[in-house]
């Protein structure tokens, strides 16, 4: 009897070689598990704005699945909430987690399945956890990694948390963008434990020791979906009543351009969108606005209105005064994690540095 014929098994190949070198130890993994079986369809707006369905019966289908391309496989009211990352972003990071035989790893994030299965094949099921809030995902993640020939253990529920039962932990990775490290992950790690973690528009690399942990960030840069939370939609209109009074400000709108890495540790999940002139496209005001309902808005004239918890653009003049050209590569940054405090910090950790917000949620002693 004849196994049979796997149609991605060149295109899989072909993928793994551009990816890795020789001798790479995640080369036999890519060259194995296929992404096809995770990803059976995914989505691309169209230039009209709709989201369009493709399956494996479109031509560009089985070239898109095994390219170097992130995959948008969820929508829900027009948004995207789960994808199949970039598979050498993907490889970045689990380099970054130097995993050995033996490691026991936590993955938070499930999405797809294809992350814990490429983590199963080089360490073996029973040493992979996996979760996910979203229990649709979870199931379909559990029913393909299954027929990809995997089982680890699949978890429903928030990723804060942890899961403490099958702790303690060799390797922590997340494959969903987070405000801070969960201080539930550090009481669930061992000494020595490497975390690697997303947060703000970068990636950290963390290492534990006694009760705390400290890092720096990965030279490149990185967009994961946000861990899922309610989030406030921006009301622009509403500032001329809540701030009829405007102040003033000298920090260009385009500050925003080279700002981003840390505006998204200190202003986390924000987001910014530009109304232009018709004559000329140039903008002519600037909206910033985040998940807690915080909003602003700034003209081209230099007028600003802002509203809610945390008045936002007075951390961008904040950000600008310290790097008014240009901010430092990702790379010079680093994290502490402590029981008390975390914090980024630029050069050392005794030197100048931000306060992160907590993982709401998260429970445990981090304030």
């Amino acid at each position: 009897m004849t196994a049979p014929a796997d149609p991605a098994r060149d295109l899989r190949t072909t993928l793994a070689h551009r990816l890795t070198a020789p001798g790479d130890p995640w080369r036999a993994a890519f060259e194995t598990v296929p992404r096809h079986v995770f990803v059976p369809s995914f989505h691309e707006q169209a230039e009209d704005g709709r989201w369009v369905t493709i399956t494996p019966e479109n031509p560009r289908y089985w070239e898109a699945v095994y390219s170097d391309r992130a995959l948008t496989t969820q929508i829900a009211d027009g948004t995207p909430t789960s994808s199949s990352s970039q598979p050498s972003l993907m490889l970045e990071m689990l380099h970054a987690l130097d995993v050995a035989d033996g490691h026991r790893v936590l993955e938070v994030g499930t999405g797809t399945g294809y992350n814990a299965a490429l983590l199963s094949h080089r360490l073996g099921d029973s040493r992979v956890t996996t979760m996910d809030v979203d229990p649709d995902l979870t199931g379909a993640a559990a029913r393909r990694l299954g027929e990809a020939g995997h089982h680890p253990a699949v978890r429903v529920g928030d990723g804060a948390h942890g899961v403490p039962d099958r702790a303690p932990y060799d390797r922590i990775i997340a494959t969903c963008g987070l405000p801070s490290v969960p201080w539930p992950w550090i009481e669930q790690a061992g000494e020595g434990t490497v975390i690697v973690v997303p947060i703000g528009w970068g990636v950290a690399r963390l290492t534990v020791h006694d009760d705390a942990a400290e890092g720096s960030f990965l030279p490149g840069g990185a967009y994961f979906m946000p861990r899922r939370t309610g989030a406030v939609a921006p009301d622009f209109a509403g500032l001329e009543h809540t701030e009829p009074r405007p102040s003033r400000t000298t920090t260009p709108v385009d500050a925003l351009h080279h700002l981003e890495f840390p505006l998204s540790l200190t202003m986390p999940g924000y987001r910014s969108c530009t109304w232009n002139r018709e004559d000329d496209g140039t903008a002519e005001s600037l909206g910033l606005w985040t998940p807690d309902g915080s909003i602003a808005r700034v003209g081209a004239d230099g007028t600003v209105r802002q509203a809610g918890p945390r008045r936002l653009w007075e951390t961008v003049e904040e950000l600008h005064r310290q790097f008014p050209n240009t901010a430092p590569a990702r790379d010079s940054f680093g994290i502490t994690v402590t029981s008390g405090r975390q914090w980024v910090w630029l050069g050392d950790p005794r030197g100048p540095g931000w306060d992160l917000p907590p993982v709401s949620g998260a429970g445990g002693r981090f304030l």
